[in-house]
């Protein structure tokens, strides 16, 4: 009994290093392992620098895209004699506040910026509201015919804005809405691009399962939209405000047609500074900056936070 033990405990004395040696081995794999999940998690939580050449890129584009802006307040500076000249001048001149004056008082710009303020104002609210309505409706709710109406909605994407204006100023003169802003907010209080948009981003964005968990807690569908909908679809809900702002800022097929210099848009208003044989060149360009520095303000204030809301809305927990 003695000698088998002994044979045993013989026999395990040079399997116990191996094992010991797996052994450290496995945990020595482990550590690595850790180590290398250590140092990817401390990557991700580190701040990405790009190269000499990204930067060199990213100059060059930035530098071509304030080009435009930085003439326009060149010539807004110069006369317009000094403007015809050759070669054009290529530096401020001493004239862009009597130009911007002139421009202020000849187009109307106090009226004409708070309408356009206005105008744009309720019609941004008012697509992003109804295209976020839409969006989630077509995106998650069920009823008849829904990719019919889908498809009858993303249609009229198609049709040329050239082809309605004859009926909608019709049906605007028949209400005597003419030369009025309702003209111009009604037509345009939704847009067929902002619930494909709104759509697609839902669609994606917005779990199912959240939407049946707020109904089973006893939410009703107003209930649904504003404590589940508003707030996955903030981050697009934004990108589709920044877009409709600037575009009914700068609309100016259906204003010209629908308003006069007695209620202007910023756009139609510009339009009167372009008229008699002689053109001051100056002056127009004052009148383009006065009616671009809203815009360039909104940027400046809420830039960070749109960029912000995209980089939330492109990261999935």
């Amino acid at each position: 009994m003695t000698v088998s033990i002994t044979e045993v405990e013989a026999g395990a004395g040079p399997a116990s290093p191996a094992t010991d040696t797996k052994g450290q081995g496995g945990n020595g794999t482990g550590r690595s392992a850790g180590r290398g999940r250590g140092r990817r998690a401390g990557s991700a939580g580190r701040q990405m620098h790009g190269g000499w050449l990204t930067y060199t890129i990213l100059i060059i584009f930035t530098v071509g895209s304030l080009i435009p802006l930085v003439w326009q307040i060149i010539a807004a500076s110069h006369s317009s004699g000094r403007l015809a000249q050759t070669p054009p001048p290529l530096w401020f001149g001493d004239r862009l506040f009597d130009n911007l004056g002139s421009a202020w008082t000849d187009a109307n710009l106090g009226l004409a910026l708070l309408n356009t303020t206005f105008v744009a104002g309720t019609i941004t609210f008012s697509t992003v509201l109804f295209a976020t309505l839409a969006g989630f409706s077509f995106a998650k709710l069920r009823f008849r015919a829904k990719n019919l109406l889908f498809l009858l909605v993303i249609g009229t994407m198609m049709v040329p804005p050239q082809l309605t204006v004859v009926p909608l100023f019709m049906a605007v003169s028949e209400v005597g809405w003419t030369d009025h802003l309702q003209a111009v907010i009604l037509p345009m209080m939704v847009s067929a691009f902002g619930v494909f948009f709104m759509r697609q981003y839902l669609s994606q964005a917005l779990p199912t399962e959240l939407i049946e968990a707020a109904r089973v807690d006893g939410a009703h569908s107003l209930r649904v939209v504003w404590h589940v909908v508003f707030p996955v679809a903030r981050p697009a809900m934004a990108v589709l405000g920044m877009l409709t702002f600037v575009a009914a800022w700068n609309e100016f097929f259906w204003p010209i047609i629908a308003l006069t210099q007695r209620n202007p848009t910023v756009q139609v208003a510009l339009t009167n500074l372009g008229r008699g044989y002689v053109p001051d060149q100056g002056v127009i360009m004052a009148g383009a900056l006065l009616g671009t520095l809203p815009l360039l303000i909104a940027f400046v204030l809420f830039g960070k936070q749109i960029v912000g809301g995209i980089m939330h809305g492109a990261i999935k927990g």
